[in-house]
């Protein structure tokens, strides 16, 4: 039964989303060396003084009532048009927040960028978005993840993964996004010296180094916490110390001589599947499947040492290979891992607790195969083998298989394997 104050909400919303109630608000982004102005975060906000001014009440009704496509399409179009109306043009940057259950689909309505007009027919210049994203997508739909990151990176836009070490999986998620900008959750600024403060700080410079990904802190509030996100080696920073959420200043500040970069590249899917592409590139020897099984368990051991960063994928052809003791093991591997997906034929989404699963189609090239791969923040391995289609005993069939280190064709091959995982 609907609540009259339920009843009040839908009511707003709908006058919200007709009415074009939707409205944003910006703070900035400073370079932390030189306490410069790089950019705004717009930040959404509903009618003032109503019950859905704040965003989270916002998108838990638009949730609730079915209507979050056209919530967030709203949200995305009043953003870049108070960008564009506040001419915070490149190279500014503005840090857009994306709900990635809903973006695909307004991306694909043909959101676009509305840009200022010159008043002279010049070409106007063109807004420099970077498109925020949140972990709470990856477990929920790891192959519409990696389409988002894909479309917004069609765009021109960039991408930054926000709330980094507010909890595991966004730490196990950098690999698979490759963000241009990694935005330390504030409470990873704001505590004290911890061991997990450690984890995340070794986690977060390790991809920082491998990518090139830019560090931003989040909630600077105090000298103090300026400090704390310089020796984590953040150079953008964003908090009340440089201001509060507000309309755009006019004029705006100098433009930045450090433009927030743009330009990591996407997740790479090889179509063909992951023993093609390890193949490619290192010669394959041949095995029975008792030793592969055996190759497997060491990469499962290495996972559960690897921390709490560490993402595991793994194919096993048909779900009548994830026998009573592999969910034994993938039960302690989804204890400690930050995200556990396994594929085959027949598997159901939700295999056990914990473990995500992508059920297979008999035409695709991963029914034949065999793999396993670990990445995390410090290791990263993968073990690839193809079913030579023997009869007999299964732990006698024959594979040819790769076994490698390298960390790229590992990213590689989990990303071909964690893109077929979907809702």
């Amino acid at each position: 039964m609907v609540t009259r104050a339920e009843g009040e909400r839908a009511r707003q919303l709908d006058g919200i989303l007709a009415g074009g109630g939707v409205r944003s608000v910006f703070q900035p982004i400073v370079d932390l060396d030189t306490g410069l102005l790089v950019g705004y975060e717009a930040l959404i906000r509903g009618p003032d003084g109503s019950p859905l001014e704040q965003p989270d009440r916002l998108f838990e009704e638009g949730r609730r009532l079915g209507r979050l496509n056209e919530l967030e399409l709203a949200c995305q179009k009043s953003g870049l048009a108070a960008a564009a109306a506040g001419d915070l043009t490149d190279p500014w940057s503005v840090f857009l927040n994306v709900e990635p259950e809903a973006a695909l689909d307004a991306l694909k309505q043909g959101m676009g960028s509305p840009e200022p007009g010159n008043g002279d027919g010049s070409h106007p210049p063109r807004l420099r978005v970077v498109a925020e994203l949140t972990e709470r997508f990856l477990a929920a739909d790891p192959a519409g993840l990696l389409d988002l990151v894909t479309l917004v990176r069609s765009r021109g836009w960039g991408v930054a993964l926000d709330d980094v070490g507010a909890d595991r999986d966004s730490l196990a998620l950098l690999p698979f996004i490759r963000p241009d900008v990694i935005k330390l959750d504030l409470h990873v600024i704001q505590q004290h010296a911890s061991a997990a403060g450690a984890e995340i700080f070794s986690a977060v410079n390790a991809e920082a180094e491998r990518s090139g990904a830019v560090l931003l802190a989040e909630g600077i509030e105090t000298a103090e916490h300026r400090n704390v996100a310089l020796s984590f080696g953040a150079t953008l920073g964003q908090g009340w110390l440089f201001g509060r959420p507000g309309p755009l200043p006019r004029p705006l500040a100098p433009p930045p001589a450090r433009p927030v970069h743009i330009g990591a590249s996407d997740p790479e899917v090889n179509a063909a599947g992951p023993f093609a592409q390890a193949a490619a590139t290192i010669p394959a020897r041949r095995a029975r499947k008792a030793l592969l099984i055996e190759m497997t368990k060491h990469l499962e051991r290495q996972a559960m040492r690897s921390g709490e960063a560490a993402a595991v994928l793994s194919c096993f052809q048909h779900v009548a290979f994830f026998t009573p003791a592999t969910r034994r093991r993938y039960g302690e591997l989804a204890q400690s891992a930050a995200f556990v997906g396994i594929l085959g034929q027949e598997m159901p989404a939700v295999p056990m607790p914990g473990v995500r699963g992508g059920p297979l189609p008999p035409s695709d090239p991963l029914v034949r195969e065999w793999g396993i791969a670990v990445v995390g923040p410090h290791f990263a391995a993968c073990l690839v083998a193809r079913d030579l289609g023997d009869d007999g005993p299964d732990p006698q069939r024959r594979f040819d298989f790769v076994l490698s280190h390298d960390r790229q064709l590992t990213i590689s091959v989990a990303t071909a394997l964690i893109s077929r995982i979907s809702h």
